[in-house]
């Protein structure tokens, strides 16, 4: 069974906003991908309320199965991580609003899952998004990519297809992406 993901990228300015279909086999496929954007000369509640009429119109029209949203960390700029959590919490308000079960992922896990290193920097995790969704031109801004390797990555994280992933690895007919999964998850296994 498909599930619908949406992933979320949190932020004020841009909030990048993806949809996925994730198949058992783990082919994900494009449904949608965007960023909505504030002004940073209007109030935050204005900033705020944009960015949750937005969730609450893509959580309407796509109907995901569930909400991926980057975890927020700390940063250097308080006021960056301040932003990021208050658009994050309106966007789990959203969610809920609509019955829709929220997931947090750290950018490590995001990064880890769809490279296969939990370091890689924004281009390499936009080059496997393109890679893994099948598509001709590289998601832009890195948000819109963002969201959409949140939205892979708790699909992939969830379970979806991991026994066929790991049945087309011993096989030798997974993708790359795959095999770079089965791989990672491999070695977080020895690790534990």
């Amino acid at each position: 069974m498909t599930l619908r993901v949406m992933g979320v990228d949190p932020g004020l300015t841009r909030c990048g906003l993806a949809v996925v279909d994730v198949e058992p086999n783990r082919r994900s496929t494009l449904v949608a991908v965007g960023v909505v954007g504030t002004e940073a000369g209007r109030s935050l509640d204005q900033r705020l309320l944009v960015i949750s009429e937005a969730v609450d119109a893509w959580l309407d029209l796509h109907q995901p199965q569930v909400l991926a949203v980057e975890r927020v960390f700390s940063q250097l700029n308080v006021s960056t991580v301040m932003g990021t959590a208050q658009a994050s919490g309106v966007i789990i308000v959203a969610a809920a609003r609509h019955g829709i079960p929220v997931a947090l992922h750290t950018p490590t896990e995001v990064k880890a899952a769809v490279t296969g290193n939990g370091q890689s920097d924004k281009a390499a995790v936009t080059k496997m998004v393109t890679k893994i969704l099948r598509l001709d031109t590289p998601p832009r801004p890195a948000d819109a990519a963002d969201a959409l390797a949140l939205a892979i990555t708790h699909a992939w994280r969830r379970g979806v297809g991991l026994a066929a992933a790991g049945a087309a690895v011993g096989a030798g007919s997974a993708t790359p992406a795959q095999r770079l999964w089965a791989e990672a998850e491999a070695k977080a296994r020895r690790g534990r």
